[in-house]
């Protein structure tokens, strides 16, 4: 079974919140922010939702350990609480911080202190968007259906030292691989051919239905069309 990440997200603005809302989907998300109102509107939506000052590095190592797989920290006007916060994170052992920006100056100094990405969001929809315009893909065209969904799904035991012939999840499941994500020496595989060996720790980026891709995450072999192992 796949395991959910746990993940803190510290300022709940519009940015904040909204991811928040999102990842709480599939992950362990514990929200945090220093307004009252802000924690209690995130509080139905997210795991965990905490009202405190991430500024003071008691209170937040109190709540947040190293155990934690991401964080991210989206506080709003304030440079130095956010570049604290990303300290306070970085010297409690978060493995990975992201820290939202507010100029390219601010950027660097919450690289220095410890993130491992900075976000600029309104940068980042602009080129997104830019993108879609200039190279529109077939999927700006065709909505995909309710039950329909791309989605990473780590395959089964079973399947490692298989190629995708052997399993031909297409015809066991009627879900396709668009792409494989390689974890050693992160990249993409893009439309993988038949031969593709699956190897340990690829993440299979699918289309399928939803009940289809659920299925294929929760068991350890392919009882549709079962694989006999080496």
């Amino acid at each position: 079974m796949k395991v959910r990440k746990h993940v803190c997200i510290i300022g709940l603005g519009k940015f904040g919140g909204e991811l928040a809302r999102n990842l709480a989907l599939e992950a362990e998300v514990l929200a945090i922010d220093i307004d009252a109102d802000q924690v209690n509107e995130i509080s139905a939506y997210v795991q965990r939702a905490l009202c405190l000052d991430a500024r003071d590095f008691a209170a937040l190592s109190a709540v947040v350990s190293s155990t934690f797989d991401e964080a991210v920290v989206s506080m709003g006007g304030s440079l130095e609480s956010s570049i604290l916060t990303t300290l306070h994170l970085k010297q409690i052992g978060v493995p990975r911080i992201h820290a939202k920006a507010l100029s390219d100056t601010h950027g660097s100094i919450l690289t220095l202190v410890g993130a491992a990405e900075v976000i600029f969001p309104e940068r980042e929809t602009a080129r997104r968007m830019a993108a879609r315009m200039l190279n529109p893909n077939l999927l700006d065209f065709v909505p995909l259906e309710q039950d329909y969904l791309v989605r990473d799904v780590e395959p089964p035991k079973v399947a490692f030292g298989r190629t995708l012939a052997d399993l031909d999840l297409r015809a066991c499941l009627n879900v396709f691989v668009l792409a494989v994500r390689k974890q050693i020496e992160p990249h993409f595989v893009f439309l993988p051919g038949p031969d593709y060996l699956v190897d340990r720790g690829d993440s299979l980026v699918m289309i399928g239905r939803e009940r289809d891709l659920g299925f294929l995450e929760t068991v350890q072999g392919l009882p549709v069309c079962p694989v006999v192992p080496h």
